[in-house]
């Protein structure tokens, strides 16, 4: 079996969002053009299942006032990754960042089914990635 890396995760992440996964109350306002927009909590907690580390979560400030949170991860060694930065515009500026336990699934009240069908869709994508087939396919043997 082939190891994944950090760059098939990120692929299929990228490739997995949609108006459906992002936050509900901002789901109208999900472009194409900018697909990380309003995902960074439920592709933290992907992530967070699939590489561990931390749960961070800063403000999103727009002339000097929060706006908005903001999601993304930590791993060892204090390694960030964000794969929904790029979502801002220049003028929403992304502050501080501490610690948030991450909770059950079981407790979690909002974005449970955005979380969902992310998961699923990105495991599914790296399994596919992952198969006998695709080692076999990679002159690898099974």
């Amino acid at each position: 079996m082939t190891p994944l890396l950090l760059t098939d995760i990120e692929q299929a992440v990228r490739s997995s969002w949609s108006a459906e996964t992002c936050t509900p109350e901002f789901r109208s306002r999900w472009k194409y053009d900018n697909p990380a927009r309003d995902q960074c909590g439920v592709t933290a907690l992907v992530l967070n299942d699939l590489l561990g580390g931390e749960l961070i979560r800063g403000e999103v400030h727009v002339n000097g006032e929060r706006v908005d949170y903001h999601w993304w991860n930590r791993l060892g060694m204090g390694i960030e990754i964000d794969l929904t930065r790029e979502q801002f515009a220049p003028e929403e500026i992304v502050t501080g960042g501490i610690v948030i336990p991450r909770p059950p699934v079981t407790e979690l009240r909002r974005l449970r089914e955005e979380y969902e069908l992310l998961r699923d869709r990105v495991l599914e994508k790296l399994n596919r990635q992952s198969t006998p087939a695709s080692a076999a396919a990679a002159g690898q043997s099974v």
